[in-house]
């Protein structure tokens, strides 16, 4: 059965801790992004000069596109990799281990991140990051501008009511998000509640929805596919979402793929979704009367 999960191709916005002497700032010259995310990480710490090459999905910014592609976030060519004489290959958790292991023999450092659960890991791993790539205090103002403008956006929704909201990332079977994703935190933060927060799965099913009742139904974009979802969920006439026509969809980069500045924006975005007596109270782009 083909399964569409977005959420699992892009959402690689990853990083372990670091271990000691792993850190080797500017000796890391030739990089090779395995994950949208850390390409766009890369860029924002201003080292996109380094990264030699990355994934087919890594189009963010615009200019990666022109990087060299080595394969997906899944299966790399390893000829290509090898090829581009990197000093260090960023992996994510879909890479597949038998081509980490092969480049690790071949004598290449390659470090494999794990899923940040919510804002405050992605900002954790973003530091880590950053000085992995000999960024840190880069990093470091990056992070403060985020949790500020997050601050501001939590003190703005919270003299609203909170609505119940179902995300979907995935279709055939439906897909969704438990509280083990930051995408959780983006409809936490924005003032909503994740009708599927407490599901072990994001295997969910439509009788599901119908139940929870959501006022407010999210999809990531999945090409023409986020348009036919969005079509299927308007025939559920007696959802509430569905009633008072709340149903939006998100580019899936921007919700599943996030760095620390763009989960702001993300967020900014889903705010006013869920709350839209905050676009009258708008002052700028990041602050709001409250």
């Amino acid at each position: 059965m083909k399964i569409i999960l977005l959420f699992n191709l892009i959402a690689l916005v990853v990083c372990l801790p670091l271990k000691a002497g792993e850190g080797l700032g500017e000796k890391n010259q030739r990089i090779i992004s395995l994950g949208p995310a850390i390409t766009e990480q890369l860029y924002l710490l201003g080292v996109q000069d380094r990264l030699v090459g990355c994934t087919v999905f890594c189009k963010r910014p615009k200019e990666a596109e022109n990087k060299e592609k080595v394969g997906t976030v899944i299966e790399i060519n390893l000829e290509k990799v090898v090829s581009l004489n990197p000093d260090l290959v960023l992996a994510t958790p879909l890479t597949d281990f038998r081509y980490t292991k092969k480049l690790k023999k071949l004598g290449i450092r390659v470090i494999r991140f794990s899923l940040a659960k919510d804002f405050n890991q992605l900002n954790i791993q973003f530091l880590q990051l950053g000085e992995i790539v000999g960024r840190k205090q880069k990093a470091e103002e990056i992070v403060i501008v985020a949790r500020n403008e997050v601050e501001i956006i939590k003190k703005a929704v919270k003299y609203f009511p909170k609505r119940m909201v179902f995300v979907q990332v995935g279709a055939n079977p439906l897909f969704t998000v438990n509280k083990d994703s930051f995408v959780h935190d983006f409809i936490n933060l924005a003032g909503g509640i994740n009708v599927a927060g407490r599901v072990k799965s994001g295997f969910y099913s439509r009788e599901k929805v119908l139940n929870d009742n959501p006022e407010v139904i999210i999809i990531a974009t999945m090409g023409i596919i986020g348009e036919e979802e969005k079509g299927i969920w308007q025939k559920y006439k007696t959802i509430n979402a569905v009633m008072n026509n709340r149903i939006y969809i998100i580019n899936s980069y921007a919700l599943c793929s996030p760095t620390p500045l763009s989960f702001v924006e993300t967020l900014k975005e889903i705010a006013e979704i869920l709350n839209p007596e905050l676009i009258k109270g708008k002052q700028n782009e990041f602050n709001w009367e409250f």
